[in-house]
């Protein structure tokens, strides 16, 4: 599989730049498979294309105000992303700044806030170090700012960003992802009451979105490109709930790539084990899905590797195709955009 095999053409224009004035309201492509057939409706419509025992599965992480912006000692500036935590003080993160970081060079942010560098990882990647003996989830609510992906074009984020990049899934207690499951993002108090009356079930899993997701491909050989690593949880709970939808015959639909990715990861054997740690699963056309037969997803940028997990799931010519109607139909794009139910 070449890069090129995966690429489409899409107007700036459709590049979504705030959320659907109500979350909800965003337009949702439903993709039928078997049928190879396409429908347009809103996602508050949902339930209506669901079957009563579907188990809807979503990613309960949340995401942290992780873009900071610091000046090093000499006075140069510095664009923090803080993408993995190690400890209660260490992350890993992006450093950008006008020369290469070394290893004790200290970055200070407003509000007596400031970092050490501790390893240089390669690509701009390094382990850095929360100076001071101050709260770090506190210190980032105050000067830090929601990570907004480089496609919204806005000088800097939005108060309302922390509102709106969040989804209704998201825990306080998991508060550590560098971008947000967009999927999460278009489900409101009243799509979730709907469900449960149509006899929906969800569950959360937990993948803290960093590199892996959105790490752009570089390679013209797909299968070359090295999936960086993300810290995910499934619970007992969770994985009982979903055996027990597997073992009764009833649907297993992630919501969004990183519950697939979590779900498949755990269900290598067509059973989802209780676990922690880390995954680079990268799912590509070929990949035989043991665990999930449906996803809602966004529509992701082209040559990514969230495009190819989708073609994966639903077909390469059959998800472009899909996307075409997209364009064609004008349906907002990416993180802030409208959504796909592929069954």
């Amino acid at each position: 599989m070449k890069l090129s095999d995966f690429d489409f053409t899409l107007p700036e224009e459709l590049i979504a730049q705030r959320p659907a004035p109500v979350r909800d309201q965003s337009r949702l492509l439903v993709v039928d498979r078997a049928a190879k057939s396409l429908s347009h409706s809103i996602f508050s419509s949902l339930p209506d294309f669901l079957r009563e025992g579907d188990l809807l599965v979503a990613n309960d992480t949340r995401v942290i105000p992780a873009r900071l912006w610091g000046k090093k000692e000499s006075g140069g500036e510095v664009e923090a992303l803080l993408l993995k935590r190690r400890s209660e003080r260490v992350f890993e993160a992006l450093l950008r700044a006008s020369k290469k970081l070394k290893a004790g060079a200290e970055v200070h942010f407003s509000g007596g806030v400031s970092l050490r560098v501790v390893e240089a990882l390669g690509e701009g990647r390094y382990v850095a170090e929360f100076l001071g003996d101050y709260p770090v989830e506190e210190a980032l609510e105050r000067v830090g700012e929601m990570p907004l992906p480089p496609y919204i074009r806005r000088v800097e984020a939005l108060g309302e960003d922390r509102e709106w990049y969040q989804t209704l899934f998201a825990d306080p207690d998991k508060a550590a992802s560098a971008a947000a499951p967009t999927a999460g993002l278009h489900f409101t108090p009243r799509v979730r009451d709907s469900l449960a009356e149509k006899g929906v079930s969800i569950e959360t899993v937990t993948l803290h979105v960093g590199l892996g997701t959105f790490l752009p491909v570089r390679t013209d050989e797909v299968k070359a490109h090295k999936m960086h690593s993300e810290l995910y949880e499934v619970t007992p709970r969770a994985a009982e709930a979903v055996n027990r939808a597997l073992d009764e015959g009833r649907r297993v639909i992630a919501v969004g790539t990183t519950a697939c990715r979590t779900l498949e990861h755990c269900g290598k054997s067509g059973r989802v084990e209780p676990s922690g740690g880390e995954t680079d699963l990268f799912i590509l056309p070929g990949h035989e899905f043991r665990v999930v037969k449906g996803l809602i997803t966004n529509f992701h940028l082209p040559q990514s590797t969230l495009l190819m997990l989708v073609c994966a799931f639903g077909g390469r010519d059959l998800v472009l195709d899909a996307y075409k109607s997209a364009i064609d139909n004008r349906y907002r794009f990416y993180s802030y955009g409208d959504s796909m139910l592929l069954l």
